[in-house]
């Protein structure tokens, strides 16, 4: 079967189901309440998986400051993603001008003004500026469950627009935190592999834009900087990436001013749970009612 014949009968069968729920916008698509069920039981299951290691849980807005989006450097790497907030600032003639033209059928666009607020793209962004200066002896470690946002428009129903990301944010020495990472890569593949999911990892890349960002990938997987976990969700051949693990080195931390206890400038790493797209996976692997899961499936979401 082709991914493209794939892709529609999956969404048919989501949409058929009531998991998930057309809008007209594309990777904008509601949800129904047996796929949050799934999600919120996938959650939790991670939340008892990683309850020993005592994480810091922190909660922020689906948005963030411009000044920190270009502080950290993503309209440089991913100006094709970003998602940026604009607003009404004029006078009552072009209140009534922008009126006219929307009942009109016409652009009005041009009558917003930027503001100050951008979309968040990534869930462990809001969380580095509250590391910044000295870390308590060993690091520190937050996790977060935040909805972000991603311009990238698609009928594939696992590439969304607007998604929750579950992280885990590790802050510390290098070797503290790589090894943070690496046992959580192997955790995290335990933990799927028990809910009966084909998954395997690999090194990766993030989608930088350009030339440039093109060089960029290569040397990050050339320092395996990130792995993913991957799924089969639409094919074999392109498998759909659930889990992403990476070590940011001294990126976050120099922007910060982030330093280790002993004044050595401390490393991040972050591990990030895609919900919807793990939520996807199990539906695409048991089926389209959870009701009819095997038992030991069903006992770890909803124990």
């Amino acid at each position: 079967m082709t991914a493209s014949c794939d892709v529609g009968a999956f969404y048919a069968g989501l949409v058929s189901h009531g998991l998930i729920i057309p809008t007209g916008i594309k990777g904008g698509y509601g949800r129904g309440a047996a796929f949050e069920d799934i999600l919120r039981g996938f959650n939790d299951l991670v939340s008892r998986v990683a309850a020993p290691d005592g994480a810091e849980e922190l909660m922020f807005p689906p948005i963030l400051p411009r000044a920190l989006i270009e502080q950290v450097g993503y309209m440089d790497n991913f100006p094709q993603l970003a998602g940026s907030v604009h607003s009404f600032f004029g006078d009552d003639a072009q209140a009534r001008e922008l009126s006219a033209r929307v009942h009109a059928g016409e652009r009005w666009d041009d009558l917003l003004a930027i503001t100050e607020v951008m979309l968040t793209p990534a869930a462990c962004y809001p969380v580095y500026p509250t590391f910044s200066g000295l870390l308590p002896h060993g690091g520190r470690l937050v996790t977060v469950m935040n909805w972000v946002y991603r311009h990238e428009p698609s009928d594939e129903p696992t590439r969304l627009q607007a998604f929750r990301m579950r992280e885990f944010i590790r802050v510390g020495k290098p070797d503290v935190v790589v090894a943070w990472r690496d046992a959580w890569l192997l955790r995290t593949l335990e933990l799927l592999r028990g809910l009966g999911l084909p998954v395997q990892s690999d090194v990766a890349s993030d989608p930088f834009f350009g030339r440039v960002g093109k060089m960029l990938a290569a040397n990050q997987v050339d320092q395996r900087l990130k792995f993913e976990i991957l799924a089969p969700v639409i094919s074999l051949e392109q498998p759909t990436a659930l889990c992403s693990f990476n070590w940011h080195q001294d990126h976050f931390s120099s922007k910060f001013g982030i330093r280790n206890a002993d004044e050595s400038v401390a490393h991040t790493a972050c591990l990030g749970f895609g919900l919807e797209r793990v939520t996807l996976a199990l539906l695409k692997t048991h089926g389209f009612e959870p009701q009819t899961w095997p038992e030991d499936v069903r006992a770890q979401l909803w124990p």
